[in-house]
């Protein structure tokens, strides 16, 4: 036998670096006194607007009082472009700021990266970073990342995610760039500020949370150090979900939700993700739905793809998801995690398949700038054959794909993605 076929797939693990961060109800109050200490004196504010949450103008007006000069950049859109990046790196230019603070979810977040790495890179475009740890100059200007959703994680983990709309208009593509040199200075989570998030945005972010935990957790890189918070984020969401989606203004579940968004990503930073992410990026690159609401709708399904390879792992979600698996075998355990998935998707209101997402028709469309012309022939989603086809093989090329538990091939993943678009949840009930 060779050395090679006696070691696993990742062999050498590598543990990535959190920032520094700030968690709790009034610590968004923290952000002016915080910025002078890291000595900023003129910042670019990144955000999609927050439209009618009054949130952006009054955090801009409390680094005011504090003596900061401010610039706002507000039209990042959902699923950041490439080109919310490169015009956000020119108002910052052109301002001479020294330093960024994000205002927002994970689209607000990861165009801020994006932006720090192309300032410490002399303006250049952003998509050449794509990948792992492709940024050759690690001192990026700082930056506060300020949460207002339960999801993204973006705030605390070493990744971002950018739609390249130039290397083909015909076919963009979504990519994520992992680069120790993007994390944030200091990460704040107030539960304050989630309180007006809308209820289905709040649903869809908090499957996010539930593939950001899960994946990790089966995943072929196999971190030890991740396994911990990968099952206490998944208990502090299917504790907290539903009371964050149905009793908004109920401090328990709010805070619930945004303490498992932190301890998922961090989970995920080190551990890995899979095919749950890879199926949203590239459905999100063709039809720019929300990332959240794309982990929903794949959750299901690339959990029964993945069971078989780790029905013990599976198991463990069960007991982390309250179910009582005493008497049960593993594979049992496991089927029961997946219709607990599929009973949590239904009570809080998430389309079933993605022929049944319509563009429009949910509010993370309607806080930033929403579909721009770019996209304007391609907001139906078909679920045809060769939709499916073009999806299968965005899937493949995913950073993301390699950490999947289960072998990824056109012919495996394929039906998955079909599934994913015109397949009934309960054909995945035994």
């Amino acid at each position: 036998m060779q050395v090679e076929e006696m070691l696993p797939q990742f062999p050498i693990k590598e543990f990535h670096p959190f920032p520094r961060a700030l968690m709790g109800p009034g610590a968004h109050e923290l952000i002016g006194p915080e910025a002078l200490k890291l000595g900023f004196k003129k910042t670019l504010v990144m955000t999609s607007g927050l439209r009618g949450s009054d949130i952006v103008h009054k955090i801009v007006e409390s680094m005011k009082y504090h003596g900061l000069e401010v610039v706002v950049y507000d039209k990042v859109e959902s699923n950041p472009k490439d080109y919310n990046v490169m015009d956000a790196v020119g108002l910052y230019q052109q301002n001479n700021c020294d330093s960024f603070v994000s205002i927002g979810g994970g689209s607000s977040h990861d165009a801020c990266k994006g932006a720090r790495v192309s300032v410490a890179h002399d303006g250049r475009n952003v998509n050449e970073f794509e990948g792992f740890n492709k940024s050759e100059n690690p001192k990026n200007p700082p930056h506060i990342a300020v949460s207002t959703t339960a999801g993204t994680g973006s705030e605390t983990s070493w990744a971002y995610v950018i739609t390249d709309t130039t290397t083909d208009p015909d076919n963009p593509h979504k990519y994520v760039a992992f680069d120790d040199a993007s994390v944030t200075t200091l990460a704040i989570d107030d539960p304050v500020l989630y309180y007006s998030c809308p209820v289905d945005y709040t649903a869809q972010c908090g499957f996010d949370v539930l593939a950001h935990a899960s994946e990790p957790y089966v995943s072929r890189i196999n971190f030890d150090p991740s396994l911990g918070n990968a099952l206490h984020a998944i208990k502090l969401t299917n504790q907290n979900l539903r009371e964050a989606v149905w009793n908004p203004q109920g401090y328990e579940g709010r805070f619930g939700m945004m303490n498992a968004q932190y301890i998922a990503a961090q989970a995920f930073n080190s551990g890995g993700l899979g095919i749950i992410h890879s199926i949203s990026h590239a459905v999100s690159a063709f039809y720019d739905t929300h990332h959240g609401l794309n982990n929903a709708v794949a959750l299901p399904r690339v959990w029964a793809f993945n069971m078989p390879t780790h029905y013990k792992r599976f198991a463990d979600i069960a007991q982390a998801m309250d179910i009582d698996t005493h008497g049960m075998t593993n594979v049992q355990a496991a089927e029961a995690a997946l219709a607990a998935s599929i009973r949590l998707l239904r009570d809080v209101g998430i389309p079933e398949r993605f022929v049944d997402v319509k563009q429009d028709s949910y509010s993370k469309n309607r806080l930033g700038q929403g579909p721009t012309k770019f996209y304007e022939n391609e907001s139906i989603i078909k679920g045809d054959a060769a939709d499916v086809d073009r999806i299968t093989n965005h899937v493949l090329g995913d950073a993301c794909t390699p950490g999947n538990p289960k072998e990824c091939t056109f012919e495996t993943v394929r039906p998955v993605v079909d599934h994913c678009m015109n397949g009934d949840l309960d054909d995945l009930l035994t």
